[in-house]
């Protein structure tokens, strides 16, 4: 059986037998997990196991875990800093934000790779502009060539960890105020201007590689009517023909507001698709997960390109908890960058 185009979430802490039947389903590729999904490292341990023997090839296992406000696992992990404080390290002591930046990225996926989990979602290369709601501290820097440069390095560390890098939200959503999950944001630049700032960390990330890139939810209208998820302009006329893009590329969540204009979840869905999105995510309610695959006709056929593309996105380097915290690396890395997330202490790492 092949990965599907669907990633949906599930609801508890454990499998129910209505969520068994529908990761069944062809037209599921993967899993997105959440802090409702989490009660202990072993509890996640053997939810994602599960989620892994149901199928040959096994399921897509992925989770938002950025650092900061975004980060779905607090107990009994590391707490990342928002990536905005190795920014402030950078404007100082660019050396040094660097190296945590790689610690930063090999923590964060060490530590999701021990308990089985193949990618997160990360990093975002967004500008901090200081006006979006959404955005804010999870962006790396005001200076799209420092948040190329620290995410660059933040994916080498995910690498060395053994876990794909996702780069999010293409083509850029600093320059909005509006929070996509609860409204529409419209984007009034023109494409100038959008190319000589947004779009140059993810064309420095495509160069140096990066396995996958997340959507915005966002009208660019100066440029094209469609929200950015659903616009062929965007995805295969910018992002495939003119950056040489070749790696997946994830919807964001469908559920979220500003996907509405594309109406129901299914239409969601097939607009995504068809636009030329690899994996579209229905990630919240069981209705909208369930009217997603229904929505899918048993006639749709997954691309062989996509097929390639989603298999790079399989975790690889599998450890346990009990090596990784036996690892002096892993020690000397959580002081480091639990030592870096309060302002004004860059300098003493």
């Amino acid at each position: 059986m092949t990965l599907g185009p669907l990633m949906i979430g599930v609801q508890g802490l454990a499998l129910t037998d209505i969520e068994r039947e529908m990761l069944a389903n062809p037209r599921v590729g993967g899993v997105i997990l959440f802090t409702r999904n989490y009660e202990s490292p072993e509890q996640l341990s053997q939810l994602v196991a599960e989620v892994h023997a149901l199928r040959d090839p096994p399921l897509l296992v992925a989770v938002d875990h950025e650092g900061g406000r975004v980060q779905r696992f607090r107990r009994s992990f590391s707490e990342l800093p928002p990536v905005r404080r190795l920014g402030e390290i950078h404007d100082q002591q660019p050396r040094v934000a660097r190296e945590l930046a790689e610690q930063s990225g090999w923590l964060m996926a060490v530590e999701l790779r021990s308990v089985g989990i193949d990618f997160s979602f990360a990093p975002v290369l967004d500008m901090d502009r200081g006006i979006s709601r959404v955005i804010g501290n999870r962006g790396f820097h005001r200076d799209p060539e420092v948040i190329a440069t620290l995410a660059h390095d933040y994916m080498r560390g995910m690498h060395r960890a053994g876990m794909a890098a996702t780069g999010k939200h293409f083509p850029g959503h600093g320059g909005v105020v509006e929070d996509s999950h609860v409204a529409l944001p419209v984007d009034r630049r023109p494409l100038a201007d959008i190319e000589l700032e947004d779009l140059v960390p993810f064309e420095r990330l495509i160069k140096a590689g990066i396995e996958a890139l997340m959507i915005a939810h966002v009208i660019y209208e100066r440029i094209d009517p469609q929200l950015a998820g659903f616009s062929p302009f965007w995805l295969q006329q910018i992002l495939r023909t003119r950056l040489g893009f070749q790696g997946v590329i994830f919807s964001d969540d469908l559920e979220m507001a500003g996907a509405a204009v594309a109406g129901g979840v299914a239409d969601r869905v097939q607009a995504a698709l068809a636009a030329g999105c690899d994996m579209a995510l229905v990630c919240q309610t069981q209705p909208a997960m369930i009217a997603a695959l229904d929505g899918l006709p048993t006639s749709f056929v997954h691309a062989p390109a996509s097929q390639l593309r989603l298999v790079r996105m399989r975790g690889r380097l599998p450890l346990t908890r009990g090596q990784l915290h036996a690892d002096p690396q892993w020690q000397e890395t959580c002081r480091r960058v639990e030592g870096y997330n309060a302002p004004g202490t860059g300098q003493l790492v």
